[in-house]
């Protein structure tokens, strides 16, 4: 059987006579090769098509903008039952719709001949022209480190413009844009609003997809939030933020709802979840004075053509890497706790020495970044500059929530008019006097002293403002969405300029480079060997939807957080087994950890593994910073492990396998090799031995049997 006949009836379930065969698919599967994957925009009359192979979404714009077609070509899923306005505006207070237009009367599935008696809306923004462009890179960013994908985004830009048909709107300008990516299937949308009215209007919400799209299940009785959602499509906004290290959980823009017109659906209170909106959660809630432009949020729409969760999860990587390609920087870092330029300058020695590549001054190390007194940047700056005349980055650690400043400047509590009562208790607003006093403090300290990494503890979680004094914002309606606008303009800044930065948050569709695995903190304070496996099950859990560049663990050299000697690694000499494989799992991971402490050795056997480490590391950094493939969850029973895939790489596989047992053990392993590109045979090799051939069963594994030492971990290379 042919590999790319084996994908097909796995992805899709094809039989014969149904619709989804019909549908001509892909020759290559886009996870193993996309280059041929090009994005077009086509018209043919009335009808405007954006495609990449891998998707299709067109448009009719008579009697005005209207989605007629979405569809997976993957899987040959359509997408859209219903037509529905592309967007829609709430100004002074009212509803406008954007395109879209009315009159269909079955909702359960759209047909092309009844596409001539819908007309559209009186008060309906409508369609005046179109123009197709290039994908403009959506931030200025460039390459000056190593990285993965060095390449901004390609593809096509679709832009439609509407006139409003209100009287009172007269003067509002739209433009809806439509991004087509090469190579992925991936289309992004956003709106611009001009106010040329000569008047001020409060613009108090943006929605900026709605989309009818098929239900995911037949239930007679279910309400929206407990019923599944369609599966088939994947909404991501650069508009997230609560901490969890997840994109889902951290999401403020996705919302399915009910369709009350759809009255022919199975569920018997018109609850089924099959229209997606997208818009803040919080209102937009700001007033655009004449003259004025206003940009949304960016959505990304990814389809995915299944249900397996390691394909749904490669997927999902594959589109940060492609939209966001700064997060495939990696460098390798260490976390110092003092600020004395004696030993800050040690520690750049022993970076040099090992091969590291950047010092980020803790928390807790003394470094003030809000200090921007002629002598503190100064210092710094020094700093910096023989951190560079190492070839070694130098940056820092900077508090911005969990912290009270004044009753003045800290974010007012709508409920009772005073401080307190945010995300984290206390915190500044970004838009106070204060607030507007850090960012310009933070962008004078890095552009006098030349840091390369910004490690931002904050902000922020969403915390809304009801101050009305603070000079960032009018009040409470726009709170949010100026403190957010202030945030995304730091990080633009910083990422432009090329500083690498840490956030506690999911802001990477804005310039940030990396985010907290998912850990409990306090879980450092417990003994060596449990970290080790706590780890692993962290690293195991915290890559399904990042990459491995994306995130960042953490191993305390120092005591943290208590567990006195039985937690900690001082002194390294005697503690070099377990400073190994800590090392280990997470360069063996391809994530980088916060090695937090006063050195990275003590004695010349500790340098000497130290170094080796990070030789191994820059020896297969290509193939160690690819996605993981997840094999076994570490339980402390049996091996655990993980593999590193990729089809363009001469090394095809990096296999990291795990015994956390006091016996050596020998297994047979099947390691799945479909994403290698490789559909007969391989060559494995244990670390550096000889290489052995192995033909690939039909689901494309190669079966391994290797013998893991006790306590201990072994890794496969296949080539």
């Amino acid at each position: 059987m042919k590999k790319q006949h084996l994908l097909l009836g796995m992805v899709f379930g094809l039989c014969a006579g149904t619709a989804v065969a019909q549908v001509k698919a892909p020759a290559k599967d886009w996870l193993i090769d996309h280059q041929s994957y090009i994005a077009t925009v086509t018209q043919k009359e009335q009808e405007i098509t954006l495609s990449n192979g891998l998707l299709s979404r067109s448009f009719r714009i008579g009697p005005n903008v209207i989605c007629t077609d979405y569809r997976n070509l993957v899987s040959g899923e359509q997408l859209l039952r219903a037509v529905k306005p592309e967007a829609r505006l709430t100004i002074n207070g009212h509803d406008y719709m954007i395109g879209g237009a009315k009159g269909q009367t079955q909702q359960a599935y759209l047909l092309p001949g009844w596409l001539g008696d819908l007309k559209a809306g009186a008060t309906d923004f409508t369609y005046i022209s179109h123009e197709v462009t290039p994908i403009s890179p959506y931030l200025k960013w460039s390459a000056n480190r190593w990285c993965s994908n060095p390449k901004q985004p390609t593809g096509k830009e679709l832009t439609f413009s509407y006139q409003a048909q209100a009287p009172e709107l007269k003067g509002i300008a739209v433009k809806v844009h439509y991004a087509i990516f090469d190579g992925i299937p991936l289309i992004s949308k956003w709106l611009e609003i001009t106010n040329q009215s000569g008047q001020s209007i409060k613009l108090q919400q943006v929605v900026n997809e709605i989309l009818a799209t098929p239900e995911e299940e037949s239930a007679v009785v279910g309400a929206v939030t407990k019923m599944q959602v369609p599966h088939g499509l994947y909404i991501e906004s650069n508009y997230a933020f609560n901490n969890a290290m997840k994109a889902n959980l951290s999401d403020q823009t996705t919302h399915w709802k009910a369709d009350s017109t759809y009255t022919s659906q199975v569920n018997y209170d018109l609850q089924t979840p099959c229209v997606l909106e997208v818009y803040p959660i919080v209102p937009v809630g700001i007033t655009l004075a004449g003259g004025e432009h206003f940009e949304s949020i960016r959505t990304y729409e990814l389809l995915q053509d299944g249900y397996d969760r390691e394909r749904n999860g490669l997927a999902k990587r594959r589109f940060y890497r492609t939209i966001a390609p700064w997060t495939t920087e990696n460098p390798i870092f260490m976390h110092l706790i003092s600020t004395d330029p004696v030993k800050v300058k040690a520690i750049i020695d022993q970076c040099a020495e090992t091969g590291y590549e950047g010092v980020i001054l803790s928390f807790g190390s003394g470094l003030n970044m809000e200090d921007t007194s002629a002598a503190n940047l100064a210092k710094f700056k020094s700093l910096a500059d023989y951190a560079h005349s190492k070839k070694v980055l130098l940056g820092g650690y900077s508090l911005f929530s969990s912290r009270r400043i004044s009753d003045e400047d800290d974010v007012i509590n709508p409920a009772t008019g005073k401080p307190g009562g945010a995300f984290f208790g206390n915190a500044p607003c970004l838009g106070s006097k204060w607030g507007l006093g850090y960012l310009q403090k933070i962008k004078s300290f890095i552009s006098h002293t030349g840091f390369d990494i910004f490690e931002n503890d904050g902000p922020y979680p969403g915390d809304v403002c009801a101050s009305t004094t603070h000079p960032g914002h009018t009040g409470l309606d726009d709170s949010q969405w100026k403190q957010m606008l202030l945030q995304k303009g730091l990080y633009h800044w910083l990422n432009e300029r090329g500083v690498y930065v840490n956030a506690p948050d999911w802001y990477f569709l804005d310039g940030t480079n990396k985010i907290a695995l998912g850990y409990r903190e306090v879980n450092f304070s417990l003994p060596r060997a449990e970290q080790l496996i706590l780890n692993r099950q962290n690293i195991f859990d915290g890559t399904w939807e990042k990459t491995p560049p994306m995130s960042w663990g953490f191993v305390p050299l120092s005591e943290y957080q208590g567990g006195g000697a039985a937690a900690t690694l001082e002194p390294l000499k005697d503690h070099l087994d377990a400073y190994e494989q800590l090392m280990m799992q997470y360069y063996g991971a391809g994530v980088q950890a916060c090695y937090r402490g006063p050195r990275l050795y003590d004695t010349d056997n500790t340098k000497a593994l130290v170094k080796n480490t990070i030789s191994w590391y820059k020896k297969y950094r290509d193939i160690l910073n690819t996605d993981i493939l997840h094999l076994r969850r570490a339980d402390g029973r049996d091996w655990d492990g993980i593999m590193h895939i990729s089809s363009q790489l001469p090394q095809k596989a990096l296999v990291m396998l795990y015994n956390p047992t006091q016996q050596a053990i020998t297994r047979e392993i099947a390691l799945p090799m479909y994403y290698s590109g490789l559909s007969q045979s391989v060559r494995i090799r244990e670390k550096e031995g000889a290489a052995k051939a192995y033909t690939l069963d039909r689901n494309y594994r190669a079966h391994v049997k290797v013998t893991i030492p006790a306590a201990g971990y072994t890794w496969l290379v296949a080539e």
